[in-house]
Parts: C-alpha cells; structure tokens; sequence
C-alpha cells in the first residue's frame, strides 16, 4: 500500500471511530443502565447500527457492505465494548455468518445474500453450540437429510445469539453422520426462519444483557439446497473456523473495550476517592493494581491487533486469534475484579457500571472457544509450525 492510499484509510478509519464514538456518548451512554437493567432488547440502537453500516462492516464493498479491514473492525469493537458491550455482540455474530458466506460460498450465494446481511435487512448470526455439545462441534446431532430440491433438518441448537430478533442463521448440521473422519460430515446451511424453524425460549444470564440467546429448533424443517454453503456436503467445519477467526477478535476486542473501561474507570476513581489524607492512587497497593491492569489492558490489545493483520493478510491466523482471545479476556476478568476492589462497595453497586464490566466479563472467557481450548489451539499451531 502506498504512503498515500495508506494516509487515506488512515482518515477514513478515524472518521469512521469519530462517528461511532459520537453516536455512543450521544445515543447509547445515557440509556445503557436502564436497558442492561431490565434486560431489554436496544430496537433503536439496532436501527442506528443499521445507519452507521455496521451490519455490513467487514463486507467486501461490492456486496454493500463498508468492506473494512479486521484491524479497523476490532477498532470499533474495542470503542463499542467500552461503552456497552452487548452492542457488539449483536452485529459480530451477524457478521460471522457474512464471514461464512463471503469465503466460502458461490458468487450467486454471495449476490443473493451478502447485499441483505449488509443492510441489515436480514440479520442474524451463527448457530452451533447444542444442548449436549460445545466445544467438541464435531459432535453435534442437528441432522439434514438431503429429499429432492430441499434438505430436512431436524434438532436443537442453544446459547444462539440474535436468536429471537434474527432472521437468518448460519447453521453447522450433520449431513453423514457415519463419516470418518467426522468432520467430514458436516455441512452449513444459512436458513431462515419459516415453518419447522423457530426460537423456542428466551434463556436468562448473569450478565451480557440486552442481546438475545436462545435456543433454536428444527423440526421437519426444509430448507433449498442452493442455501449450502459452497454448495459441498462436508466442508461445514472448515467453514465454521474460517468464520470463528473473526469471531475470536471481536471477541478479543471486546475484552480490550472492557479491560480498558475497567482501567479508565479506577484511574479517575482513584484520584478522587481519599484514605487517610490523600487519593488512594498515592497508596503503593493502590498504585500496584493500576499498573498491572495497564499493562494488561495494552498487552491485550497488541496482541488482538496482530491477529487482526494477520488476519488481513489472508494468512492462517487461529493461533494469533487464539493468543489474543485468551490473552484480552484474561485482562478484561482480571480488571474487572480489581476495578471492584478499587471502587470498594461503589463497584458492588449496581449504580456503579463497575458491576457490569464485573458480570460481563466471564463470558469472554467461555464465549467462541473457551480459553482451555484457545491454548490446545496455539500448543497445536506451534508444533505444525514448528517441526523438527
């Protein structure tokens, strides 16, 4: 890239995070409390989202979307999940199902789908996770059993976000299940939702609220064949990890956004907040945990903003992905507590957002990969690239 074109993503990416941050003090800030609160579904900012274009921010421009690079989208991600993090969840799972269909799919699956995703027309995300299985995605049950022009697909899937509000999901479903090896069975469909597919509950959590997750059921459910991704039987995992390379960024640069908030918050309480004669950022235990929680915080998002270059690149990056999931979720879980050490009962208040950064930040650890899986995955990436 040259000095100048590099100068004018430069400005664009700064205009971009300048109107998004706008939008977050303007638009967001004032009414997170009372929408985190009572666990309500933000209709108005999903629609602000749509105006802003990020439904489609990391979909090539010739599909509509704003085709920005992963390093400007963790950049977003980061400024979002500062303010409230949920926000971010809502058009990340979204855009992992764009993901799946933009690298893996035909030009007319492309044509024919990505133009929607990216207005937010139809939105939705990635459907995976099932009741008995996580983790180990190679054994799910979710079957589709291939009758004339359609596919039937019967089972469950769960812990799905955009579940109730979406339309449209990526969904991983077993087409052989006697393959061996087993991923070789395994297909992704995107389906919409109609007769046989439907969100049947609403399921509660500690923290993350506003967003949906449900769990999502197939019964007899038909869906085209021209809705299989590739149009291949057995590339679903392949596809599905393609995708979750971005998803595990955004995931990192969410615990960027929150272990940062959680350091912000404390460095000003710190200096208002008086023990024994002087601000309690003069004490040394005080003093000790802010460095460390910056330290953190930077470390995190270095290493979030690696595998996001490497991700632009085109190269593998599941290890680079995989180090900064594991490495900004730690920090943002880390901070999060020490922020509510910090802030004392204030930060076990609920008037307090430091509660919040405390109820979210767990889910970062578990979410897209827990963080005992991340480090099997860089083990492995090591050792491949690596021999002796």
């Amino acid at each position: 890239m040259s000095t100048a074109a590099r100068k004018n993503t430069l400005e664009e990416e700064g205009e971009i995070l300048d109107a998004i941050g706008r939008w977050l003090e303007r638009d967001v800030r004032p009414h997170v409390h009372a929408l985190e609160k009572d666990d309500i579904y933000p209709v108005d900012m999903v629609e602000q989202m749509k105006s802003l274009g990020l439904f489609g921010a990391t979909i090539g421009q010739e599909y509509g979307g704003l085709g920005l690079s992963a390093t400007t989208y963790a950049r977003i991600v980061q400024r979002v999940s500062e303010t409230w993090m949920s926000l971010s969840g809502i058009f990340n799972s979204h855009l992992i199902m764009s993901a799946c269909v933009e690298r893996v799919g035909t030009e007319e699956q492309k044509r024919r789908l990505l133009p929607k995703f990216a207005s937010g027309e139809v939105r939705g995300g990635l459907a995976l996770t099932e009741p008995d299985c996580g983790t180990d995605l190679q054994a799910i049950r979710t079957r589709a059993v291939r009758d004339g022009d359609d596919y039937v697909i019967n089972g469950t899937k769960t812990w799905i976000s955009n579940g109730i509000y979406g339309s449209a999901f990526a969904v991983l479903v077993k087409t052989d299940p006697k393959a061996e090896p087993r991923h070789r069975g395994m297909s992704m469909f995107v389906c919409d939702k109609g007769e046989g597919f439907s969100a049947s509950r609403k399921l509660e959590k500690i923290g993350y609220k506003g967003i949906d997750s449900a769990e999502l059921v197939f019964d007899n459910y038909r869906v085209p064949a021209a809705n299989l991704i590739g149009l291949e039987e057995g590339k679903g995992l392949q596809t599905t990890l393609g995708g979750l390379e971005l998803g595990r960024i955004n995931v990192a640069a969410r615990g960027c956004g929150v272990a940062k908030a959680a350091l912000d918050l404390s460095v000003k309480y710190a200096q208002v907040r008086k023990t024994f004669g002087k601000p309690i950022a003069e004490h040394q235990a005080i003093a000790m945990k802010l460095a460390e929680m910056a330290i953190r915080s930077e470390s995190a998002i270095a290493l979030t903003y690696n595998a996001a270059i490497a991700y632009d690149a085109g190269q593998r990056c599941d290890m680079e992905a995989g180090m900064a999931k594991y490495t900004a979720s730690e920090a943002a879980l880390a901070n999060a507590t020490d922020a509510m050490r910090i802030h004392g009962a204030y930060g076990y208040s609920k008037e307090f957002d430091i509660e919040r950064l405390y109820r979210d930040a767990p889910l970062l650890c578990i979410g897209e990969g827990t963080n005992e899986l991340q480090k099997i995955i860089i083990a492995k990436q090591l050792v491949e690239r690596n021999p002796v």
